[in-house]
């Protein structure tokens, strides 16, 4: 997943007042990474299936060594490191902090177990509990703004641990689940065909706007000038990305860009990721293990050259990043994410609605849109390490808007700018249609 980074000078002062509810925010979110692994066995918590996939335990241990390395070795006074070795083990890509293991070969990292990465978290988190309770007051203002980066971090990290165990098990002939599923929802044929919402178009402005937390990539705010424009009610449902397969749309290069038509060639792309064909019917791999594909749920797991292909053949066109902020205004600002726990897209249960013009903008699939990742205008990174995070990675990737159903609910924003290279399949990716109106 992209990782933005916080514009510590942009963000308020952390009043005295603020360190309970910090504290308690870090303790909660630190126990619901642990919980996302707790199921998981230590041979599961190892693999690398990918290089763009992360072990678990990992994950557990590079989110703690963000802590120890950025507010511990910093700011607690006679603070010691865990384990010397761990600097360059779970270093992800901070240059300026030191060479670091590569990134595809985490997997053979067979120790540190887990066991002793569950006890680098323990000290740490005490650690941090007890700076946080006697930092003085510029300590603490210097602080609380990374805390709280620490903890949007740690959230994007949790994302990555369902994003990434999700691969790891669809590659095991066993099929494995990572969780029972929750009660099912009745199946339906199909879905309706979307309602379209209008948009005037105008000069607007988009980007944060300066009230509570954000990413620096989400900075600055800067006027747009938008065309009129139509964005589709709901995102597009496998029954109609099945259309697209049924009309040879992965045989048809026509609807590709020219990477996009390598890419289908030399990876024999035939379908989205998970989805497997028996004869005439179709199954996919979820979070609970494999099941009949439902047509009536968003398309998810399909690459930004496979959403554009579908939009080609469809006759339509992905929404800007900054139509779809602006059009999310309209959206009810919660939807289903990770706190659901289903782990999966769901179908549009407001479809007809008339109160709810723009329904699934926030929660079941990340919605690639048409631009590029880059800066917004006047855009500066954060001095030092931190800003490494985010600003060296803008090219070659596209955004991506609106959360996916394994999003944690308290991290996600309209302004929110995800970001992954256009071939990458494993996020919990979908889209949405737009046109010129």
């Amino acid at each position: 997943m992209g990782g933005p980074v916080l514009d510590i000078a942009a963000q308020p002062e952390c009043s005295e007042a603020d360190r309970s509810v910090l504290r308690d925010r870090l303790a909660a979110v630190r126990r619901q990474t642990e919980a996302l692994a707790v199921e998981l066995t230590p041979e599961d918590q190892a693999i690398q299936s990918m290089p763009d996939v992360s072990p678990t335990k990992w994950h557990l241990a590079h989110t703690t060594w963000f802590f120890e390395t950025f507010l511990l070795c910093r700011f607690a006074d006679r603070y010691r490191v865990f384990d010397a070795n761990f600097a360059y083990l779970f270093n992800s890509y901070y240059e300026a902090v030191g060479p670091r293991h590569p990134r595809p070969q985490r997997g053979l990292l067979s120790r540190p177990s887990a066991p002793r990465i569950a006890d680098y978290r323990d000290c740490v988190s005490a650690a941090m509990d007890r700076l946080i309770e006697r930092a003085d007051g510029a300590t603490w203002a210097a602080a609380a703004p990374l805390i709280e980066l620490g903890i949007h971090h740690e959230q994007q990290h949790q994302e990555l641990i369902l994003m990434d165990i999700k691969h790891v098990f669809s590659v095991n002939p066993l099929l494995p689940a990572y969780r029972t599923p929750l009660p099912g929802l009745a199946r339906m044929a199909a879905a309706p065909p979307p309602d379209w919402v209008a948009f005037a178009g105008g000069l607007d402005a988009v980007g944060h706007d300066g009230a509570g937390f954000a990413f620096d990539n989400e900075t600055p705010r800067h006027k747009v000038w938008l065309d009129p424009f139509r964005l589709a009610a709901r995102p597009v449902t496998c029954g109609e990305y099945l259309a697209f397969i049924g009309d040879c749309g992965y045989r048809c290069a026509e609807f590709w860009l020219s990477d996009g038509w390598a890419t289908v060639q030399q990876q024999g792309w035939e379908a989205p990721l998970y989805w497997c064909r028996d004869g005439q019917d179709w199954s996919i791999f979820t979070l609970s293990g494999p099941r009949a594909l439902r047509p009536d749920e968003p398309v998810c797991h399909v690459s930004f050259y496979e959403a554009d292909a579908f939009t080609k053949w469809a006759g339509r066109r992905l929404p800007t990043e900054a139509e779809w902020e602006v059009a999310a205004r309209l959206a009810p600002s919660r939807g289903n994410l990770a706190d659901s726990r289903r782990y999966h897209p769901a179908p549009d249960a407001a479809s007809g609605d008339a109160a709810l013009p723009l329904r699934q903008m926030i929660g079941d699939v990340w919605e690639w849109t048409a631009s590029p990742y880059i800066p917004y205008p006047r855009f500066r990174a954060a001095p030092g390490a931190v800003g490494e995070y985010n600003g060296k990675f803008m090219s070659g990737q596209m955004v991506l808007r609106g959360g996916a159903a394994v999003t944690p609910a308290d991290h996600i924003r309209t302004t929110y700018r995800n970001f992954f290279p256009p071939s990458a399949r494993w996020a919990f990716s979908g889209l949405r249609l737009a046109e010129d109106a």
